[in-house]
């Protein structure tokens, strides 16, 4: 089965399960709210891994972002989603994953004509291993000092996949 046919979750915008729809639905314009993760990884010197989202990816492809995304199935618990996910994209065993806080947010990609609309699960975790990324799913990976990527965001903001910054943003809000 494609990425594209399986099942996410729908939900209202606060966060309750309302229906299911394939991943390629919930993404065409104009876009439906959806279940997803954001993973940031946090080595023990206080960088973050980015990953360069592979030529491949329907939505905000070579767009730089956080460690990996994702959609929990349908009543999937979101960690058991996101530990999926880390090890089919970056062939790491999840770390234990901090929830840090939800993002909400809608963004339209001007080269697929894809709509991402979120109700996104920030999750947190230390890590301190190997990568070995799938290159159907990462095109590289880069660890990065958070000052460093919040500079390179705000000169660069078409590098960067778009809920980026509001994942960083949930991170710091949590840990301030």
């Amino acid at each position: 089965m494609s990425r594209e046919s399986q099942l996410v979750e729908l939900v209202t915008p606060d966060g309750a399960a309302d229906g299911s729809a394939t991943v390629d639905a919930a993404h065409r314009a104009p876009g439906r709210l959806h279940r997803a993760f954001s993973v940031l990884l946090v080595a023990p010197d206080g960088r973050i891994l980015l990953q360069q989202r592979a030529a491949a990816k329907t939505r905000f492809a070579l767009r730089w972002a956080n460690a990996c995304c994702g959609h929990p199935g349908p009543g999937e618990p979101v960690a058991t989603a996101a530990a999926r996910r880390l090890s089919e994209e970056l062939g790491v065993s999840a770390p234990p994953l901090q929830e840090v806080g939800v993002y909400l947010y809608q963004a339209d990609d001007p080269d697929s004509g894809r709509v991402e609309f979120e109700f996104d699960h920030v999750l947190v975790g230390p890590y301190d291993g190997d990568v070995r990324a799938d290159p159907a799913e990462v095109a590289e990976v880069e660890w990065v000092h958070p000052d460093e990527l919040a500079d390179r965001l705000k000169r660069f903001p078409d590098f960067y996949a778009p809920w980026l910054a509001g994942v960083l943003d949930a991170w710091r809000s949590a840990a301030a």
